[in-house]
């Protein structure tokens, strides 16, 4: 059943698009993660324009986290305190990238920055998880005990000015890198279309050490509001959303959540994150690919500015 996408002018198969939003948005769940970073490139490679696919992912990531994110409220597994901060700077960080993504969009270069910035970003991200997890894993199967962090043990974050006492990830630490972290993700989603809950989640674990048991929940509520405004911004600057693919994402994006947030329950930290590291330099390693292959379409052409 073929629908026509008006603003991304082109005519996709319904069941398709519903589809891989069920699949991105169980990943949603299960990884606590938007989704964009797969959905994204998943657009992209099916052929909707790059500006379209990033403007209108940021809807479904908004659905789709929202789920994940109340299953986790259910459970007690969001630190809301916490996500305040996270929030704040992540809007703020949202302002500049869309008005970066317009900017890069203007001057004909959206496409390769949006490559390039996944291949990095993805390519960086995935490497230190999957060591990480795979270190994890095997001390494991050696019988070392991976005890999460100590009351007692403290980092240089701890030093820093500006502390403020978090009580339900149990933390007392400067809110400068809470609003650091924050700002990144808000600046590089909204450029690139993802959630970025793919770097709050270690950078929860490793930089802050939130719990285990808050993370994935307080990363969802973090990317629910971010990716909300995001999307109003795109609306409203770019003007590139386009309605009928974000819903039709979002359909399946909301079913999927919930199965993936009941199945992350039954799968360790360190799996968990090894999985995820899989997939993301999977993504990396496509993207790669794109940049040293020639096109099917060697020559294109694209309005990048109107004269006034």
């Amino acid at each position: 059943m073929q629908i026509y996408l008006p603003i991304a002018e082109l005519s996709v198969n319904l069941f398709f698009l519903v589809g891989i939003g069920g699949a991105v948005g169980f990943l949603s769940g299960l990884f606590g993660v938007g989704g964009g970073f797969l959905l994204t490139p998943l657009l992209i490679f099916s052929g909707v324009p790059t500006a379209v696919a990033v403007a209108s992912v940021t809807g479904q990531v908004v659905a789709a986290s929202t789920s994940g994110a109340l299953s986790h409220y259910r459970r007690g597994g969001v630190d809301l305190h916490l996500a305040m901060y996270l929030v704040l700077s992540g809007i703020m960080g949202a302002f500049g990238g869309v008005a970066a993504f317009d900017l890069l969009r203007e001057a004909g270069q959206l496409d390769l920055v949006i490559s390039l910035g996944f291949l990095v970003l993805l390519g960086f991200v995935g490497v230190l998880m999957l060591q990480e997890s795979v270190r994890a894993l095997l001390k494991r199967r050696q019988g070392v005990v991976v005890r999460e962090r100590q009351a007692n043990q403290h980092s240089w974050i701890h030093g820093l000015p500006w502390r403020v006492r978090f009580k339900k990830s149990r933390l007392y630490i400067s809110v400068l890198p809470v609003l650091l972290i924050g700002l990144f993700i808000g600046f590089v989603g909204s450029l690139l279309g993802i959630g970025g809950g793919f770097i709050m989640v270690p950078a929860l674990v490793y930089l802050l050490r939130v719990p285990g048991s808050v993370v994935i929940g307080t990363s969802l509520a973090q990317v629910v509001a971010m990716m909300a405004a995001t999307t109003v911004l795109h609306a409203v600057q770019s003007q590139s959303v386009d309605i009928l693919l974000a819903f039709c994402l979002m359909v399946g994006g909301v079913a999927g959540a919930q199965f993936g947030a009941a199945a992350g329950m039954h799968l360790r930290g360190e799996q968990l994150r090894g999985l995820l590291a899989l997939l993301v330099l999977a993504v990396a390693i496509r993207f790669g690919l794109s940049l040293v292959l020639t096109p099917d379409d060697v020559y294109s052409m694209a309005v990048t500015s109107v004269a006034r």
